[in-house]
């Protein structure tokens, strides 16, 4: 297609902008498309940028990488889409009948496999843990932090986010827990030092699960934390507690009922299961969950948030357990995520050093930004649910009080027992 058409196509798209204003610069040319705030401004580098920018937020990414156009503020970008997406949400919608048989195809022929699945992980998880390293705190938490109160350090918050999951479980020295998604063995140690228990935590990342030995081992805390290198549908046994922190987004859309009937069978009748996931709105979920998005192919290969209405009926269809408590931490990621963009841009050149390039760093840069844009305007949030089995006896009838960041509408995050 030729540049001019598809400046023309999406020129024509553009057009549609109802909320804020986007300023496009090309050769010296400006055109202004909507009116009035949020703006964004994108200069224009090259016309073949038009022609990729067709095939969606994958051609949006991959021509930013390449240095094709630039933003100066590329979340407030993503934000003025986000709030627009609805236009084009409705003409997927109707499309998605048509579609939907195609990506049925797609999802059967790409099912998360046990081997698949560590291929996955590995194309995100292990790219090193120097990268990491640079972005997150020291505890290496690579979640949304709960950030409590004005002034705290991302480390904090980090911890925060273990001591309330920590917290809801009522995690004490007898109890048996095991952890699916071991991340870089944060909460693992966190659990084990603060409440005397005893952790199993799995992990199919060759590089996270070295890491988090190394980190158990300079703790002092080999008999307490067991961390094993084991696919979580292969886990034997019972415990008392079960954590998940932000690891069903890799699990695929086709296995989220093998994810809670396995949890579910791992639990004692009187455990209780704390998880964290990125949801996305149940009305964009089956227009999303087989499209082939940035995120899923560049990022995250094979990933698929869930909403919460597909964990209520997952939950409801594949286990015993009760939904007791769910909290919205949506506005706490955003300022997680920014903490993150700071921290990586701040690295640049030593990130480059070790062999991150340009284009590897600008990919990321626009995952952050992208991920930032989406959580504050609520395209995508975060939840902590509190799941128990039938003979679950909560110690407390209250759970920790929330202390919400206000998100940028100014609204605040929900939090409270179910019913």
């Amino acid at each position: 297609m030729s540049p001019e058409l598809a400046r023309a196509i999406v020129s024509r798209i553009l057009a549609q902008i109802r909320v804020g204003s986007l300023i496009v610069v090309e050769a010296g040319h400006l055109r202004v498309y909507g009116h009035g705030t949020p703006s964004a401004t994108v200069e224009v580098h090259a016309p073949q940028t038009w022609s990729r920018l067709l095939s969606g937020s994958r051609g949006l990414a991959e021509t930013y990488a390449e240095r094709l156009w630039d933003c100066p503020d590329p979340v407030a970008l993503i934000r003025l889409a986000a709030l627009n997406v609805h236009l084009l949400d409705r003409v997927r919608a109707v499309l998605t009948p048509v579609r939907a048989p195609l990506q049925h195809a797609r999802g059967l022929l790409r099912r998360n496999t046990r081997g698949r699945s560590r291929h996955d992980i590995a194309a995100h998880y292990d790219l090193g843990n120097e990268l990491f390293s640079h972005m997150l705190d020291r505890t290496m938490s690579y979640s949304c932090a709960v950030f409590e109160r004005p002034g705290m350090t991302l480390q904090e918050a980090s911890q925060a986010k273990f001591e309330r999951i920590c917290q809801k479980l009522e995690l004490a020295e007898h109890d048996r827990v095991v952890e699916i998604g071991t991340g870089w063995g944060g909460f693992a140690v966190y659990a084990a030092h603060t409440r005397g228990c005893r952790v199993t935590t799995t992990t199919i990342s060759r590089e996270q699960h070295d890491y988090a030995l190394e980190q158990v081992r300079r703790a002092g805390l080999q008999d307490q934390v067991e961390i094993l290198l084991r696919d979580y549908r292969d886990l034997q046994g019972h415990y008392d507690k079960l954590v998940s922190i932000e690891m069903i987004e890799a699990v695929g859309w086709q296995h989220f009922g093998t994810f809670f009937a396995q949890c579910s069978r791992l639990l004692t009748p009187e455990g209780a299961m704390l998880l964290q996931a990125i949801t996305i709105d149940d009305r964009a979920y089956h227009v999303e969950k087989a499209s082939k998005s940035f995120i899923n192919t560049h990022i995250f290969p094979g990933g698929c948030l869930p909403s919460l209405g597909v964990i209520a009926r997952s939950v409801a269809r594949r286990t015993d357990m009760h939904m007791l408590h769910l909290e919205d931490l949506t506005p706490h990621y955003v300022e997680t995520l920014r903490r993150w963009r700071a921290n990586f841009a701040a690295r640049a050149r030593d990130l480059e050093r070790l062999g991150y390039d340009v284009r590897f760093q600008r990919l990321w840069q626009m995952y952050l930004c992208y991920c930032e844009a989406g959580f504050a305007e609520r395209r995508i949030g975060e939840l902590q649910v509190l799941l128990g089995k039938p003979r679950w006896r909560s110690r407390s009838d209250t759970f920790i009080p929330s202390s919400p960041l206000p998100s940028p509408a100014g609204e605040l995050a929900a939090s409270g027992p179910i019913g």
